[in-house]
């Protein structure tokens, strides 16, 4: 009985992370022409195969629609296996600041909390 419980509310919960909206996929070739315009940038790098990439995805469309403004941005490294070479990505999910010049200022792995990534978001003046 405690089994049968415990693996529905296990698929209940995956079905509402799944109803979440998450953060649209851009393609690494326009983010790295955005990156130094003057603006930080936050890249979201992940899978839509990763469980912590899913909920960071759902994080960042939140705070995207509360502030349109902001340069985040996600790539699917999945799709796009070059781009993770390329940025040194070992694990995903993994977050990368860039501030109005360009120059990586911070670099996380794992999931954030919303605590963490709004501190993150003041700490480098989004």
């Amino acid at each position: 009985m405690k089994l049968l419980l415990i693996i529905l509310l296990s698929i209940f919960s995956l079905n509402l992370s799944a109803n979440e909206k998450t953060i649209a996929e851009s393609s690494y070739n326009f983010i790295k022409i955005n990156i130094g315009q003057g603006k930080p940038y936050f890249l979201e790098l992940g899978s839509d195969k990763c469980h912590g990439c899913k909920d960071m995805g759902i994080e960042l469309y939140k705070v995207t629609q509360e502030h349109p403004n902001y340069n985040i941005s996600y790539v699917n490294i999945s799709k796009d296996r070059r781009v993770a070479q390329t940025l040194g990505i070992s694990m995903i999910p993994t977050q990368i600041i860039y501030d109005k010049d360009g120059k990586e200022v911070y670099r996380h792995v794992g999931k954030l909390s919303p605590q963490e990534l709004a501190d993150a978001l003041k700490k480098y003046k989004f």
